[in-house]
């Protein structure tokens, strides 16, 4: 019996991987660089080191990641603050079931935990969850899935009583390793075959998730 539903953050719930393309776009014409959106997709669900390695193997060894990241990430702030955290579709429908029907809900990313409560907050669905945790909460990032397991810990059931949903292949990986049932929703990029296989479901979008549930 399903329990729990664990939810990644970016891509998944929040419509972020288009507008931080969009920031890398800005950020690498002030350093009269460009970017393209198939490059972009080759960052995707990629751990942190992969990410690094990717642009040094397009931009060069000294290009200035780490300092590029952070203005990427304060562009998006930006933008969430000026124009609002852009939801994806069926989140608040599919929170509300959760809430209704009595699931134990967390969020569980790679993002730090002062970014991920303020986008929740700025969202408005921080009470949806009950719990959450962070990038920097622990040692090993997705793939590893130290964050999925921790996450069935801080909620109390076992990785049998839990689902992940999640639209990255590191995700995926992670969610096979700790033996959960994991529900993609693509976002940009469609997993590729080794992850696709991986998948207990591929759906279009959160409101396949909310009819999914129903029919349990």
């Amino acid at each position: 019996m399903i329990k729990a539903i664990i939810f990644d953050m970016d891509g998944l719930m929040i419509d972020s991987e288009r507008v931080t393309f969009e920031c890398y776009q800005e950020r690498l014409k002030d350093m009269n660089l460009t970017m393209d959106e198939e490059f972009y997709k080759t960052l995707l669900g990629k751990p942190i080191k992969g990410i690094y390695q990717r642009f040094y193997d397009v931009y060069g060894n000294d290009f200035p990641i780490e300092n590029v990241i952070q203005d990427v990430h304060q562009l998006m702030a930006e933008r969430f603050e000026t124009e609002g955290v852009p939801v994806k579709k069926g989140l608040v429908k599919l929170l509300h079931y959760l809430k209704d029907n009595n699931y134990k809900t967390i969020v569980a990313t790679s993002s730090n935990r002062d970014r991920v409560d303020k986008i929740l907050a700025q969202a408005k669905i921080t009470e949806f969850f009950d719990d959450s945790i962070c990038g920097d909460e622990v040692t090993k990032g997705k793939p590893n899935p130290e964050v999925f397991l921790k996450s069935c810990q801080k909620l109390g059931v076992n990785v049998d009583e839990a689902i992940v949903l999640e639209d990255s292949e590191a995700g995926i990986q992670a969610s096979y390793d700790a033996n959960i049932k994991v529900i993609c929703i693509p976002d940009m990029k469609y997993p590729e075959k080794q992850y696709e296989e991986k998948t207990f479901k591929i759906l279009k979008d959160l409101t396949e998730v909310t009819a999914y549930l129903k029919s349990l």
